[in-house]
């Protein structure tokens, strides 16, 4: 389980990220351009770790080994439908 508080902490650093993004943009430091940017790399990718901890849970509830699951590619994660 390791490797899932691993991945909750690349969250967190995320989600830092987001907030601080956010901020940036909010005191001039950075232009709305530079912030979609920035932002939709950083979305991306918490997308892409919510997913690999879902299959993490996923193969470990049907007994399966939790570390043969991996990150999905952007297009893969970003295509799907909710």
């Amino acid at each position: 389980m390791a490797e899932d508080v691993d991945i909750r902490a690349r969250i967190s650093e995320l989600v830092s990220t987001e907030r601080s993004l956010r901020e940036q943009l909010a005191a001039g430091e950075i232009s709305t351009d530079e912030e979609h940017e920035r932002l939709r790399h950083v979305e991306t990718e918490l997308d892409q770790c919510w997913d690999l901890l879902r299959q993490r849970q996923a193969l470990r509830d049907s007994g399966g080994d939790p570390d043969r699951a991996s990150a999905r590619s952007e297009s893969t994660v970003e295509g799907y439908l909710g």
